[in-house]
């Protein structure tokens, strides 16, 4: 499988590559952008260089998908959204993405959302979308809602950060609820 190009109107989204580090760094070490991403922040480029090869080896297995947000007009890498947990025999796949905070309440990842779950709704034959959100990314939650996600209930002590274990909610999006939105 030949790794996709997505375009919105505003967006292209495209495979990360080594070429990519600086900006994969920069995302990766703020930490307004991993406040509820389940890690702690890059302190060294090399964690974006195995991050990018990690993404290289989920797809090549395929495993997941990342693709780098391209914001059209300045060519700027500003975020990422990827396919978690890809199982295609399965027809399921998680969904997790961050964004630069320069570039959030402007629209940028529903626009990026609604373009990944076509993708996977139309050409990857994938029948469920999950997305699981720290209870109090309160944004997160209002945008996977706004565009069609339902929440489903909560994951008691899932998730680990920096020594401390957090719940999360999880939220899914159906074929069948996608084609009625």
């Amino acid at each position: 499988m030949e790794f996709p190009v997505l375009e919105t109107e505003r967006l292209s989204l495209r495979q990360i590559t080594h070429k990519n580090v600086d900006e994969i760094f920069s995302i990766f070490s703020n930490e307004e952008v991993i406040k509820y991403y389940g890690m702690d922040p890059f302190t060294e480029k090399d964690q974006a260089v195995k991050m990018i090869d990690s993404f290289q080896t989920r797809f090549e297995n395929l495993q997941g998908m990342r693709f780098g947000i391209v914001e059209k007009e300045s060519k700027k890498l500003i975020g990422t959204i990827g396919l978690n947990n890809l199982v295609l025999h399965s027809r399921r796949t998680e969904i997790g993405y961050d964004l630069l905070p320069e570039f959030w309440r402007k629209g940028y990842m529903s626009e990026a959302i609604k373009e990944i779950t076509s993708y996977c709704f139309e050409k990857l034959g994938i029948f469920r979308i999950g997305a699981n959100i720290f209870p109090d990314n309160t944004a997160s939650s209002t945008l996977v809602e706004k565009v069609g996600f339902k929440k489903e209930g909560l994951l008691r002590g899932y998730l680990v950060q920096n020594d401390q274990s957090y719940d999360l909610n999880v939220f899914s999006l159906i074929k069948p609820d996608w084609e009625k939105y």
